[in-house]
């Protein structure tokens, strides 16, 4: 009698978690991705240690919204268009790494970078000066990075400092920060035109992300295709300014819930 009983509860534990893992699988796959920012190319959008849930109803499904890239789809179904700004998760067109960034380029149009100035479709993109950076220069995160300056060189310990502007995309009033350490090879590039199907991203850490105006042949991304979208990052859930995600007494209190810009 006991061990008929230890075996039913041992059948409905295995039955219990067989259950939660498919209602997870499931609330994975149509509704929402988790993300860990692992490095500072979106800063100060997104902080290393920053948690998010990306919505994934945003875009419509692809492939890529199953994990493992397991869904039976071709293209995109419920499919929706992004909006210029966005800040996107989206699957690596070579690697097969999900990464983060904004933006910036929609189908037909013209990218380019001069002098550190974005200009879209042969127009300068608006910015204004905002208040600098200042970050303690210390290694972050789980990978310990250290954050690159424009006051570099400087010993761990000391103020970090970064130039800090608003951009105003067309057709976006609110502005979003980006940051400027100094001059590097993707201040100045040829004219991106965006195929048809396809999108341009790009780092809010201007100096500091690999992004579609770096080729994919030396570690950049390229154009990204539609297919290839995960979701829209909205919401910060919460930050860990440590090197564990968990330690939550390292989480940042300022950045509960915080709406991405």
């Amino acid at each position: 009698m006991a061990k008929a009983e230890k075996k039913e509860g041992l059948f409905e534990t295995v039955k219990t978690v067989f259950w939660a893992l498919v209602i997870a699988g499931i609330f994975r796959t149509l509704f929402f991705h988790p993300f860990w920012i692992p490095s500072g190319s979106m800063k100060d959008t997104l902080l290393i240690g920053d948690f998010l849930f990306v919505n994934k109803m945003a875009y419509g499904y692809s492939r890529y919204s199953c994990p493992f890239s397991l869904c039976p789809v071709s293209g995109r179904i419920l499919g929706s268009q992004p909006e210029r700004g966005d800040v996107i998760v989206f699957r690596h067109p070579v690697n097969g790494t999900d990464f983060i960034k904004r933006l910036i380029g929609l189908p037909g149009d013209t990218v380019q970078m001069r002098d550190g100035r974005l200009y879209l479709n042969g127009e300068a993109v608006r910015v204004e000066p905002a208040p600098d950076l200042v970050e303690t220069k210390a290694p972050q995160g789980p990978q310990r990075l250290t954050p690159r300056c424009s006051n570099d060189p400087i010993g761990l310990g000391g103020e970090c400092i970064k130039e800090r502007f608003t951009e105003y995309l067309p057709g976006n009033d609110r502005g979003h920060s980006i940051l400027n350490i100094g001059m590097s090879s993707t201040d100045n590039t040829p004219v991106f035109t965006v195929p048809e199907g396809q999108y341009f991203f790009m780092g809010d850490n201007r100096d500091n992300s690999r992004d579609s105006r770096v080729p994919r042949s030396i570690g950049g991304v390229g154009f990204v295709p539609y297919e290839n979208l995960i979701g829209r990052a909205d919401r910060v859930v919460f930050s860990s300014a440590g090197s564990r995600m968990l330690y939550f007494w390292t989480w940042r209190l300022d950045r509960f819930f915080e709406e991405i810009v």
